[in-house]
């Protein structure tokens, strides 16, 4: 189905953007007569990236919240259903885990965090949101999922069990929401070169950096992209995934280093 091009967001709310990929974002964004309220955990970073976007000419609020902590997200979503929505919510902030190297499990603790960032505070505020959109008629929402929602890779099982839902979410909402004015987007990012990547305990294929993978992004939201899975070899690598019988997935992927037994780092 063809969609008309989606006019440039003036306001833009993005969550994660002390991370590689929504401080790219951000920059990307930055412009004059564009507002930027940017969510980080760590505030040294979101500053800095705050003074780089208003030299873009950008006006920019930053939020210092950790949304892992209910008190925290709990008090900002009270905050945000008093405010106008943006016109772009990119949904971005996460966390990742892995498998021990000699495959141990993953903490619980660990699990618990990111799914209350990855998953939980990304359908809260979405859903803090929607009713303001919906009154407007009017608005864009965009779910940074990830490729490993296709099919769960045995050395991140939290990880992409929370992706997999982000990417079932947000896809149902775009059928909900479509007809009443609000695109809703997945993104599905292969490996963009981040601390998080750099944690990651196998094989990096085709790894973008974060300023390719923001020009992607907003590309595909621009398209109005259902879907915006990049980059193309490892999208269609990881789609075969999903379509093939489930056994014959996962002994190409233990071929390939992703079998629960990560080496070290580095």
């Amino acid at each position: 189905m063809t969609r008309r091009h989606r006019d440039r967001p003036r306001s833009l709310l993005i969550t994660g953007a002390s991370g590689a990929i929504g401080g790219a974002l951000a920059e990307a964004y930055a412009s004059p007569g564009v507002e930027l309220l940017l969510q980080g955990r760590d505030a040294a970073r979101l500053e800095a990236l705050a003074v780089r976007c208003e030299a873009l000419g950008a006006v920019v609020q930053t939020l210092d919240v950790d949304l892992a902590v209910s008190t925290q997200l709990d008090a900002w979503l009270q905050e945000l259903a008093q405010q106008a929505p943006p016109d772009l919510l990119i949904l971005n902030a996460g966390l990742t885990s892995h498998v021990g190297p000699n495959g141990e499990d993953e903490p619980w603790p660990t699990i618990e965090a990111l799914l209350d960032v990855n998953l939980k505070a990304a359908i809260a505020l979405t859903q803090a949101l929607i009713p303001a959109m919906r009154r407007r008629g009017s608005g864009q929402i965009a779910l940074i999922s990830s490729l490993s929602a296709y099919f769960g890779l045995p050395v991140t099982p939290a990880y992409c069990a929370s992706k997999a839902g982000l990417k079932a979410y947000g896809e149902a909402l775009r059928g909900w929401l479509g007809p009443q004015g609000i695109a809703v987007n997945v993104v599905m990012p292969g490996f963009v070169a981040s601390a998080m990547s750099d944690r990651f305990p196998a094989p990096r294929p085709f790894m973008l950096s974060a300023q390719h993978a923001a020009r992607l992004i907003r590309r595909g939201l621009e398209r109005d992209r259902a879907r915006i899975a990049f980059p193309w070899p490892l999208h269609i690598g990881m789609w075969w995934l999903a379509v093939l019988p489930a056994d014959l997935s996962l002994w190409i992927l233990r071929r390939l280093g992703f079998d629960g037994h990560p080496r070290a780092p580095g």
